[in-house]
């Protein structure tokens, strides 16, 4: 019983890292709502869309939980997102894209997106296609903008 329960336990942990290695972080010294800003003027400027913008921590405050600040931007582009529905359709799923930016405990800002490459992985055919890098350069390039 005892190997079963640590088995489990190592399971478990090995998935919860793995999750945590999906997640890219790029640090800003702006706060969330300048980052977001800038992300989303960055996103406008790149030609895609923005589609919702979600505060989580205004949401929060209105059940009587806050939280620090956090927010996440949705938007797309369909010259990136119809190659790898035409793969497979279920990559609708999981786009448009979305970036989070939150701040931590410490009061650290941060921009974060999950991998594109591991968010579709289990779909056929999609993470190899040559759009996932394309998906993968654009997250890096406007993150790395609205961060600075």
């Amino acid at each position: 019983m005892r190997h079963l329960i640590l088995a489990s336990i190592l399971t478990f942990g090995g998935a919860l890292s793995a999750m945590a290695d999906d997640i890219i972080k790029v640090e800003t010294n702006k706060s969330v709502a300048e980052a977001l800003d800038a992300l989303e003027a960055a996103v406008g400027n790149a030609g895609a869309t923005v589609f919702a913008r979600v505060d989580h921590a205004a949401g929060a405050e209105k059940v009587g939980t806050p939280i620090p600040a956090n927010q996440v931007l949705i938007f797309g582009n369909p010259a990136l997102g119809t190659p790898a529905m035409q793969i497979d359709p279920r990559a609708g799923l999981f786009l448009p894209l979305k970036v989070q930016a939150y701040e931590d405990a410490d009061g650290q800002v941060w921009l974060a997106y999950e991998d594109p490459k591991e968010t579709l992985d289990d779909l056929n055919g999609v993470s190899d296609a040559p759009v996932i890098e394309k998906m993968r350069g654009a997250l890096a390039k406007l993150t790395a903008a609205a961060a600075q």
